[in-house]
């Protein structure tokens, strides 16, 4: 495991339930890989967070998957609020950066947990559909797995000091 570095704004920092819970409600981010030539390759993205873990659904070629291949460590941001406030020249943020390293599942029955899990995660109570869904196009995607080693999320300060 790597050190990662503190956060030099500690009291801005996010607890890991609040980081949690933001993953939990969040419906995309934005998943950075080492991509092509040593250039950053920052791709948006939905997702489904799961047990310590980020699912992502994928085509089985392209620019990502070959980033994925070659690089597995990644890093995975969420915005949860953007409020700007043009009169104070700031922002009331609040986001999550999951670092970890992510890999494409290759256990069918891992696949389809990760798909159900996306699946049920954006047209929830459609299992029928969602079935119907993975026997049409399941050979044509890959599951992919970020296991998160380090959870960072952080707020405004105006935000914190809200909170008292």
């Amino acid at each position: 495991m790597s050190n990662f570095r503190p956060m030099r704004r500690h009291r801005q920092q996010l607890p890991d339930n609040d980081c949690i819970g933001i993953l939990e409600r969040a419906t995309a981010g934005t998943l950075a890989l080492l991509g092509d030539d040593g250039y950053p390759y920052a791709v948006p993205i939905s997702f489904v967070y799961h047990e310590g873990c980020i699912y992502f659904h994928s085509a089985v070629a392209g620019h990502k998957v070959d980033a994925i291949r070659r690089y597995e460590k990644a890093s995975f941001c969420v915005i949860d609020q953007d409020e700007v406030h043009g009169e104070l020249y700031t922002t009331f943020f609040r986001s999550v950066i999951a670092f970890g390293r992510i890999r494409i599942i290759e256990d069918e029955e891992e696949k389809l947990a990760a798909v159900r899990l996306l699946g049920n995660r954006y047209n929830p109570g459609q299992d029928e559909a969602l079935q119907k869904e993975m026997e049409k196009g399941l050979h044509r995607m890959l599951a992919l797995c970020l296991k998160i080693e380090h959870l960072t999320g952080k707020e405004a300060i105006e935000l914190t000091r809200r909170k008292g």
